[in-house]
């Protein structure tokens, strides 16, 4: 058995193993998607060996004079991203339930999640994928009254080789081969109203109703996730969209109690009989 790969140590393990701090480590993981844990159901972080050795490499390559951001590209073990928000967040958080779900269920959990965010949270971090022009075009007014109340909000969209132009949003151009390109995703990151719906649309349907393969949470941990992997894309596809210095950074998010998951596993159920009703 190959005992490099067992995710086993804490963040305080790897902060004592590599002499670099806790809060460093989380600010790493931020702001560049390094180091990569894997989540416990309670959301703890967990890191494997390479990850020890993934650190190390970086802080070597930091003491040559590589900056920070060209010292993480370049260790040997660090994380490669699939380029896919629902690839990524499934994998650090298998326990997510894929649900297949309905464009018009979708558009209508999309909403509620605006609304709400749009209502009730204070300061939130927002994205949303929207894949096409044609597609954000109807949500502009929405996402304009959205941008007045967050700190940051940010669209992922085809601008078929235009250049961002929005003032008020930050635009992020999807390019053709992007996996984003298939993805539909709201994630508001709020310390008081956490929620993220990410849908990824199921290939060969063409004159079909277009079904999607979702996933939805407001569990904390998953949301910040969903957020930081958000933002790290956006860096791979636009190096400028921070714009000003990021604001001061959200609170750690709290894992979601035992009723909260109970009351979300009510829900995907519920989801799954009202998008059976809705199709037939």
């Amino acid at each position: 058995m190959d005992t490099s790969s067992r995710v086993s140590l804490t963040i305080g393990d790897l902060a004592n193993r590599t002499g670099v701090p806790i809060t460093t480590l989380r600010s790493w993981e931020k702001r560049y998607g390094f180091p990569q844990p894997s989540r416990q159901p309670g959301g703890h972080r967990r890191y494997s060996e390479s990850d020890v050795d993934a650190v190390h490499a970086v802080l070597e390559r930091r003491r040559s004079g590589l900056s920070l951001a060209a010292a993480v590209q370049r260790a040997p073990a660090a994380p490669t991203r699939s380029g896919s928000l629902f690839a990524e967040l499934r994998r650090r958080h298998p326990v997510l339930r894929p649900q297949l779900l309905s464009r018009r269920t979708l558009v209508s959990m999309s909403h509620a999640i605006e609304d709400e965010c749009c209502a009730r949270a204070a300061d939130p971090l927002l994205f949303g994928g929207f894949q096409r022009q044609t597609f954000l075009r109807p949500s502009y007014a929405r996402w304009h009254e959205l941008a007045r109340t967050a700190r940051r909000s940010t669209v992922f969209v085809d601008l078929d080789g235009a250049e961002p132009a929005d003032e008020v949003l930050v635009e992020i151009p999807l390019p053709h081969e992007s996996p984003l390109q298939r993805e539909w995703f709201v994630v508001c990151d709020a310390d008081d109203l956490p929620a993220c719906l990410v849908a990824v649309e199921r290939p060969g349907q063409a004159g079909a109703p277009r079904m999607f393969e979702s996933v939805w949470s407001v569990d904390p941990v998953v949301v910040r996730d969903a957020s930081d992997i958000c933002a790290a894309l956006a860096d791979d596809l636009r190096a400028d969209w921070r714009g000003e210095p990021d604001p001061a950074p959200l609170p750690e998010p709290v894992p979601a109690s035992d009723d909260l998951r109970r009351a979300t596993d009510l829900f995907d159920r519920m989801l799954d009989y009202l998008d059976a009703t809705t199709m037939r």
